[in-house]
């Protein structure tokens, strides 16, 4: 097989897991146009009965954004509600290839408009993706990516760095994740065990406590569906995760890592949390995107999860920075405001949206993780057993 073969072998078969019969859906850029075809390929092989690719294109996008207004941008359309509550009865497999083929693309368009989405489809996807619907995103390499990276459309190295990432390096990736996943899985239980009630960052820039709520569950590795069917939505995949108590988030961070965020590239961003809100915002580039984002809807500025990440991540060990959160995020310890998991607490998915927010769960349209992790971190958990130490100078040392 080549990378592009082995590439949407993964994503099909350990990302969403496609079984006999049912459809995937593909969201792609035009950008990823061969991967997209080899994903759909993948699938068929897999035995999916329909593939369908609903695509994006990034000038169509800054067209849009530069000539409708913020009301059309954010406007809900019926039909497009409609589709994904279809998605979400059939129980579809749903595949993100992500990766900005111009990381640039919105420099200079209206912060806010950037930044716009239509919130009650956005909220609808989220519903799917919680509600049965195995889905994955999973970043596409892409010369715009290479340029990012490298300075130049080096795709050949992208991809070697990608495989590297990935564990298409290995003999069967398959297997491999299969490896991974357990390992992510022990820790998510070892934490479980602690019944922590806070965890806390400290590094350089760094002094971060959040609070978790109480039936906290830890998940690393992948997840399970309603039917019992194994996936992982995040491929590649180096951390432990769960969902902390919206009102409780106190302290300062400094992101590690830049921040791709609506097509605008954020640098040298620190926040600043008081009473579980975010209070403070500055950046040496991109602040304006970041702020107009946190005034999207009321959820936005909480947090809806913390992370672990060690030195034993594979991205962390490529030593380069991706400019792909999703890769990004998997190279250190890493937080995000807005929604929540609600799969973080006992019987979380059994509840309503409202019963969720009054449990302590954090209910946004947007999601977005920022990297705080890397050499100098040191996570600390509070519970029954006191401190306990998790991660020191960005390594795993619990048990």
């Amino acid at each position: 097989m080549s990378l592009v073969e082995r590439f949407a072998d993964l994503v099909v078969r350990v990302g969403v897991n496609v079984q006999p019969g049912q459809g995937v859906v593909v969201r792609s850029d035009t950008a990823h146009l061969e991967i997209a075809r080899a994903v759909v390929a993948a699938a068929y092989g897999a035995g999916a009965g329909w593939v369908e690719v609903d695509w994006d294109d990034g000038p169509i996008r800054r067209q849009a954004v530069d000539h409708q207004t913020l009301e059309q941008l954010t406007a809900n359309r019926p039909w497009a509600l409609e589709r994904t509550e279809w998605w979400r009865k059939e129980g579809v497999a749903f595949i993100r290839l992500m990766g900005d083929a111009d990381p640039h693309l919105l420099d200079g368009a209206d912060p806010a408009k950037a930044a716009a989405i239509p919130v009650q489809e956005s909220q609808a996807m989220r519903r799917a993706l919680f509600d049965g619907v195995r889905w994955t995103a999973v970043g596409a390499p892409n010369p715009g990516w290479a340029r990012q990276i490298f300075g130049e459309p080096d795709m050949d190295r992208l991809w070697e760095a990608v495989g590297t990432a990935m564990r298409l390096d290995a003999g069967d990736p398959v297997e491999a994740w299969r490896e991974r996943s357990a390992t992510l899985g022990e820790r998510a239980r070892r934490l479980d065990e602690l019944e922590l009630t806070e965890v806390r960052y400290v590094g350089e820039g760094t002094d971060l406590t959040v609070g978790l709520l109480p039936g906290t569950r830890w998940t690393g590795g992948g997840l399970v569906d309603p039917a019992g069917v194994p996936y992982m939505p995040n491929i590649p995949t180096e951390e432990v995760f769960t969902s902390p108590d919206k009102s409780r988030a106190d302290g300062v961070i400094r992101l590690t890592k830049p921040l791709v965020l609506g097509g605008a590239l954020v640098t040298g961003l620190r926040v600043t949390f008081a009473g579980g809100r975010i209070t403070e915002v500055t950046a040496d580039s991109g602040a304006d995107v970041v702020r107009a984002q946190l005034d999207s809807d009321a959820g936005a500025r909480s947090l809806g999860e913390v992370s672990l990440v060690d030195r034993d991540s594979r991205i962390a060990r490529a030593g380069i920075v991706f400019h792909n959160t999703l890769f990004d995020e998997n190279a250190g310890c890493h937080v995000a405001w807005g929604q929540s998991f609600p799969f973080a607490i006992d019987g979380g998915l059994a509840l309503s949206e409202k019963q969720r927010a009054e449990a302590g769960l954090n209910m946004s349209s947007v999601h977005t993780d920022v990297v705080i992790g890397g050499d100098g971190i040191t996570v600390t958990g509070r519970g029954p057993k006191g401190v306990v130490e998790i991660i020191r100078e960005d390594e795993w040392v619990l048990d």
